[in-house]
């Protein structure tokens, strides 16, 4: 439903109700009301009417919270009907067209809610040790890497320990797929213990869908929802999810140059211009080949993935770097390219920037 036909019926709606109190007060005659409304049910009318407004304004402030206000405001008006059967009957499908947006608000919310607990067990369980980079500390790092730190701009800085980012993009679910969909992410990691929590909404024929990826203690785990409501993907702890998911980790350690030096990456050098990383936390493994230039920035890096855990075995994934922005000093991309090398040829399916970020800040 767009927002502007859901907010237009929350008025109407509203406006429809205020009449049953203009009527109990005698501030309008409304022929339409045959019936005789008394001053205390007409004063439920009106606070029925109030309910309504408020959801629409908190619907247009993005208030996660909105559909609260929402049940009372249903229920007031479904007993409202029901002693006005006569004259207000059709008043039941706005209602029930609202009810449903108030499932949706409300499971939404709840997704939300789950998402930002796993979010604050990853930062709970991270260190906070401040130590700033020295050239000394990436001496023993094959030749291309080192040029990329120093190119970003790491020498000097405070080790990162914790990174929020928002990205904005659009994304494509198979290759057929002619549509871009619009998506709205942001991201949370933690470097000292590694992991992440992705994320993500959607809009998919009018309906949101939500996703959340997370990485913890070397494992995956993915989610997607249709209206925050609809299981359409739910998998955890599968061996080439977490391969595929510790990957993922890897190669977005771009955005926070310092997680290089960590002691689980271990860092080979192919030629002066391309590095391989392997990173190994518990039980799980897995590689990325970083690809830089004569001034030592990244513009790719590329790893083998399972596109899904059914795959026997793993696929292409390449992300190209576009453009680059700075940081607190630290110069980082800004704006990618995800693709999937398939047998019928590269399947492009996130394009995104990445316009906000925050080094240690998070608690």
């Amino acid at each position: 439903m767009g927002k502007a036909v859901f907010i237009s019926i929350i008025i109407i709606h509203g406006l429809i109700h205020l009449m049953g109190f203009a009527k109990s007060f005698g501030l309008l005659r409304i022929t339409e009301l045959s019936q005789d409304i008394s001053k205390p049910l007409g004063l439920l009318w009106l606070l029925s009417a109030i309910l309504f407004f408020s959801v629409g304004i908190l619907y247009l402030s993005n208030k996660d919270w909105w559909w609260i206000p929402g049940i009372f405001a249903i229920i007031l008006s479904l007993f409202l009907i029901v002693v006005f059967w006569q004259d207000a009957k059709f008043g039941i499908i706005p209602n029930i067209i609202i009810l449903a947006a108030v499932v949706i608000g409300f499971a939404l919310w709840n997704f939300d809610n789950q998402v930002d607990e796993e979010i604050k067990r990853i930062l709970a369980v991270n260190n906070r040790e401040a130590q700033v980079i020295t050239e000394d500390m990436i001496q023993e790092m094959p030749d291309p890497v080192q040029r990329w730190l120093r190119n970003s701009g790491v020498i000097g800085k405070e080790k990162i320990h914790t990174v929020y980012l928002r990205q904005k993009g659009s994304m494509r679910l198979k290759p057929e797929q002619k549509g871009w969909m619009k998506a709205d992410a942001e991201q949370y990691f933690t470097i000292d213990k590694p992991a992440f929590v992705w994320r993500v909404r959607t809009p998919v024929m009018g309906l949101p869908v939500v996703g959340r990826d997370i990485f913890r203690d070397g494992k995956g785990g993915m989610q997607i929802k249709l209206a925050g409501i609809v299981p359409v993907v739910n998998l955890a702890d599968n061996p080439k999810l977490n391969e595929a998911t510790l990957q993922r980790y890897l190669g977005e350690m771009i955005w926070f140059p310092t997680a290089a030096l960590s002691e689980n990456i271990k860092w080979e050098p192919i030629d002066d211009y391309k590095a391989k990383a392997t990173m190994s936390i518990g039980e799980t493994t897995g590689s990325a080949i970083f690809y830089f230039n004569d001034e030592g920035e990244l513009s790719r890096f590329v790893a083998y993935r399972y596109r899904d855990i059914s795959d026997p075995e793993p696929t292409e994934w390449v992300a190209k770097i576009k453009e680059y922005r700075y940081v607190n000093g630290i110069k980082i991309p800004s704006k990618l390219e995800a693709s999937w090398m398939l047998d019928q040829g590269e399947f492009t399916w996130y394009r995104f920037d990445v316009y906000e970020v925050k080094y240690n800040e998070l608690e």
